[in-house]
């Protein structure tokens, strides 16, 4: 111990006890005090440093393994959305192509009930046409019949005397019946 004791006493010069001063032999002072400090700090500060550095690393860690499950994720959950949208595309498409045959299919149904529309219209016209036809050619005939028997009577009731004249009216009322008998 006297040898540290020397070795510290010979390194510069110590004032006597009952002077104060500043020691200024920087090489002596310094070396010593940084000797010290650089012991206390390693010898104090080596746990708490090897404790931040362990924390910091694992911090390190974690956040790499959580961005790696993330990034996993990501990509898994970008795979669903390409394959939803590869998906959404196809009925897309089906449901143009569809939808086009459609149109198509429609129209053509459209244009042909028109023409069966326009058919039936013009069937209806040519029966009305037809029936009103029928209807005034047998109203001039009831008008005709209706004059000539008008005509015959007036003739015959001026030629005819009274027994001859009820004979030819019998004849003709039966024979206007059997008439209006077909006609209806």
């Amino acid at each position: 111990m006297k040898n540290v004791t020397d070795s510290f006493v010979s390194l510069g010069y110590w004032p006597f006890a009952g002077s104060f001063g500043f020691n200024t032999d920087i090489l002596a002072t310094n070396p010593i005090n940084l000797t010290v400090v650089l012991g206390v700090l390693i010898f104090f500060g080596k746990g708490v440093l090897s404790d931040l550095l362990d924390n910091r690393k694992q911090r390190i860690f974690n956040t790499i393994r959580n961005s790696e499950e993330l990034c996993g994720g990501a990509i898994e959950q970008l795979e669903k959305a390409r394959i939803r949208l590869r998906k959404v595309e196809m009925e897309a498409n089906e449901f143009r192509v569809n939808g086009y045959s459609e149109i198509e299919r429609e129209k053509l149904n459209l244009i042909n009930s028109t023409y069966k529309t326009l058919e039936q219209l013009e069937n209806y016209k040519n029966e009305t046409i037809h029936f009103e036809q029928q209807s005034a050619i047998n109203e001039v005939r009831q008008q005709v019949f209706q004059q000539a028997l008008e005509g015959a009577l007036g003739t015959l009731n001026s030629c005819l005397n009274n027994e001859l004249h009820l004979r030819t009216i019998s004849a003709n009322i039966g024979m206007f019946g059997t008439m209006k008998e077909i006609i209806d």
